[in-house]
């Protein structure tokens, strides 16, 4: 199953159980975009983090390498 079915199916349920309404296609719609946009937004933070932290990384290896005592 894809992420957006799964969303949307998790969506029109949380949408279900709230009791407002009869329908649920607003919860599913809900569900599919927030997937989607996780999709996207996840794999993108990840990469952030991983990338700040090699270049941080690299940055404290170069002073340890050139020995600058201040």
């Amino acid at each position: 199953m894809s992420a957006t079915t799964i969303g949307a199916l998790v969506g029109g349920v949380i949408d279900s159980m709230s009791g407002d309404d009869d329908a649920s296609w607003d919860g599913a719609l809900k569900g599919a975009i927030v997937a989607n946009v996780l999709k996207v937004a996840v794999p993108m933070a990840i990469t952030y983090a991983v990338g700040w932290a090699v270049l941080r990384g690299a940055g404290e290896l170069v002073e340890m390498v050139k020995g600058d005592k201040q």
